[in-house]
């Protein structure tokens, strides 16, 4: 009897405990596919593997998307890259970085480069895939892509000291709900 008792105390502990870190293994695994879906959604701001900078504020990223900074510290020409206006990944350097519409960043920039207040205009390309290679080839570019489209090939800089995947990033690309 005392034999019995011990077994199911056993087999009763061992359920238990296999049921304690099933629930953990599938509570973490859950959080693991929350993180990656919010970072697949998340705006990483690229450049070029070679340029020193880790770090830009809102602010610099701000005056470079706007064509107002011409020049890295290292001195290399900024080249600024972005996507077509219908993509959601330009929706949102516009509303989170320029805090600007379609119509007046387009204004800016017409406005600037007649008037001598804008420096670098960007170069538009239709795809993440042409952004990725046009950053990896040209030394001062930077330009934007999902965190999910990022690759070796290319370095993802810092915004306010963080990065698409750390708590409080700002860069967030809006989902439309499915219908």
């Amino acid at each position: 009897m005392r034999r019995t008792a011990s077994l199911l105390f056993t087999l009763g502990s061992a359920g238990l405990l296999f049921a304690v870190l099933s629930r953990g293994f599938v509570q973490s695994t859950e959080r693991l596919a929350e993180t990656r879906q919010h970072s697949e959604q998340n705006l990483a701001i690229v450049v070029n593997i070679t340029n020193p900078i880790v770090n830009v504020s809102m602010g610099e990223l701000r005056q470079i998307f706007l064509g107002e900074r011409g020049h890295w510290p290292n001195g290399h020409r900024i080249t600024l890259v972005m996507m077509p206006p219908d993509q959601p990944e330009r929706k949102a350097v516009l509303r989170d970085i320029c805090h600007m519409t379609e119509s007046e960043f387009n204004y800016h920039f017409l406005h600037g480069l007649f008037t001598g207040e804008v420096l670098v205009s960007p170069k538009t390309l239709a795809s993440p895939l042409g952004v990725r290679k046009f950053v990896f080839n040209v030394p001062g570019a930077i330009g934007y892509l999902r965190a999910s489209d990022v690759d070796a090939s290319i370095k993802v800089i810092r915004v306010g000291e963080l990065l698409p995947d750390d708590r409080g990033y700002n860069l967030h690309i809006e989902l439309r709900p499915f219908r």
